[in-house]
């Protein structure tokens, strides 16, 4: 930038002396008819103009790299801000309100950041060697020029706060656009299935008109800038040729110093246009950019605290000790919750929707902090623990089971980037799925869309579970893992996984009791913790809720 600046300087410097070339030729050179001496200025006048163009296209591209190297660093930052921040943040906002921020409003400021800092700083320092070279030339006539700049900066105060929040209106508007566009991208086969087409046209024509009516509004205010100072640069320089010519005499004002002012008075008016339009670009990227570090500020909450412990190979032990939990402050989810699974132990989670159950296994996980208690894995306090040491040891199923873009191999090595294809293979027989991928033309090579939107429900989350198996994790949390897979598949996956859960800690959710008979241990989650423990069988003889539940579920079979 240092070097742009320097170059910006000498391009401007050159290009400032074609008014006093002018201004000689037309009182000197031709008056005495030197022909020699006129070729002379003109050839030096070509050079001026060259070398001006030639620094100032070094100088742009020097910027347009600067510019998007620092383009480049903010919105790396920010996506690895997002990664680092905790579930709760997804929860509360609308994904289309996340991406805009990290395209949309990245790609606002780039301009700005490219080429609008160094911009303002030149366009200051041409109005003072414009203003420099005009009183060289005749100080009276630069006071002329001068004289428009209390009203230029009259109109700039007026205009100033509500240019700001006709952006950040802009902004707002934008915002709710691209949210609720890309909701209904992803909610498209609910909005056919109950034919909300026309109705949900009809909310997005309403949020374009309103993004419509903000950006013309704000469009009017931006050009109300330019407009007054075209107007302002025609008044001075007709003021210009009144007082040379009507006031000032010949002597004091010769028709070379008129035109010279002329030319400086349109060269003063042309910074401060463009500076004019470069505070409009302020002004709008401040509105987006007071979003992007609104999110850069985001406070990561689940992170490794200072000098944080390497969590050693596990056995699989996990203690609740006197645990308490909620997402919102005052709305406990769990209360005084404390339990204790040995290593090797399966552990089956079941209870009404909403009791907390994913809520135990995300805890274990460390994708929330506890607002009281400890979480211990083998005795170490997880959240002393390096969040990759402890994440690297668990493999989890979640009950949406995510599928990225790109091969079916690589969905599957996702979690083990170093896996060999017969790793891969061995993961996906285990889980029943190697069967249905071989009848794909390219098998495990096949190219799948984001969400996987080429599988069935099934199928994808039997290559999430050849995901979660491939790590070899030492606790496996199974969330509704087999919600999605029918009787039959679910009985050949059952086999596989009894075989895979030996000797390792295993937390599974499900809904259908029928899954879960042969755990260690069934644990009824209700009234904020853990309402009822044993085997199925002990459960079964206490006939309590476990008893309702299983025999309401054998009824309605």
């Amino acid at each position: 930038m240092i070097i742009a600046f320097i170059l910006s300087a000498l391009s401007a410097g050159i290009a400032l002396s074609a008014p006093l070339i002018i201004q000689h030729v037309v009182d000197v050179t031709i008056p005495a008819k030197d022909n020699m001496k006129l070729i002379g200025w003109s050839a030096l006048m070509l050079a001026t103009i060259v070398i001006s163009v030639i620094l100032a296209t070094i100088r742009s591209r020097i910027m347009t790299r600067v510019g998007q190297d620092i383009i480049f660093e903010i919105r790396t930052d920010l996506f690895k801000h997002l990664q680092q921040l905790p579930f709760q943040y997804y929860d509360d906002r609308p994904q289309g309100k996340i991406l805009i921020r990290v395209v949309n409003y990245v790609n606002s400021v780039s301009d700005v950041l490219s080429n609008g800092i160094i911009n303002f700083i030149l366009e200051i320092m041409n109005l003072l060697f414009i203003a420099a070279f005009m009183f060289a030339v005749n100080a009276k006539l630069s006071f002329v020029i001068l004289a428009g700049l209390p009203v230029f900066a009259a109109v700039m105060l007026l205009l100033k706060t509500k240019q700001r929040r006709a952006w950040q209106a802009v902004s707002n508007k934008s915002s709710n656009l691209n949210a609720y566009t890309q909701e209904s991208i992803s909610g498209i086969r609910v909005t056919q299935i109950f034919t909300r087409e026309k109705h949900n046209e009809s909310i997005f024509t309403r949020l374009s008109t309103n993004y419509r009516k903000e950006w013309m509004r704000t469009m009017y205010l931006n050009f109300l800038i330019p407009f007054s100072v075209d107007n302002l640069a025609t008044i001075v320089t007709t003021s210009i040729y009144l007082v040379g010519l009507l006031m000032m005499g010949p002597e004091e004002a010769t028709f070379g110093v008129i035109l010279a002012m002329s030319s400086y008075a349109a060269r003063f008016w042309q910074p401060i246009l463009n500076l004019s339009n470069i505070y409009n670009s302020f002004i709008n990227a401040v509105a987006y950019l007071e979003r992007i570090f609104e999110t850069l500020d985001e406070p990561v909450t689940v992170s490794d605290i200072p000098k944080a412990k390497e969590l050693p190979p596990i056995q699989g032990r996990v203690t609740f000790d006197d645990v308490t939990f909620a997402y919102e402050p005052g709305h406990n989810i769990l209360e005084n919750l404390t339990m204790d699974v040995k290593a090797g132990e399966s552990i089956a989670l079941v209870g009404p929707t909403g009791a907390g159950k994913t809520t135990v296994v995300n805890l274990i996980s460390r994708f929330y902090n506890v607002s009281s208690g400890n979480i211990l894995i083998d005795g170490h306090d997880i959240s002393e623990m390096k969040l990759k040491s402890l994440r690297s040891q668990m493999g989890i199923m979640l009950q949406d089971s995510f599928i990225f873009s790109g091969t079916i191999l690589d969905n599957i090595r996702y979690g083990k980037l170093d896996a060999t294809e017969e790793e891969i293979i061995a993961a996906a027989k285990t889980v029943c799925a190697d069967e249905f991928i071989r009848e794909f033309e390219n098998g495990y090579k096949t190219e799948v869309n984001e969400r996987g939107s080429k599988l069935s429900q099934g199928q994808r989350q039997l290559i999430s579970f050849a995901r979660t198996l491939l790590a070899n994790p030492r606790i496996l949390i199974l969330d509704e893992a087999t919600s999605s897979i029918d009787a039959q598949t679910e009985r050949l996956l059952q086999k596989g996984l009894n075989e895979l859960l030996k000797g390792r800690t295993s937390f599974i959710i499900a809904h259908r009791l029928s899954t879960v008979k042969n755990c260690d241990r069934i644990m009824y989650v209700s009234d904020k913790g853990i309402a009822e423990s044993g085997s199925h069988d002990e459960l079964m003889a206490q006939r309590g809720r476990y008893y309702k539940l299983h025999s309401a579920q054998k009824m309605e079979a």
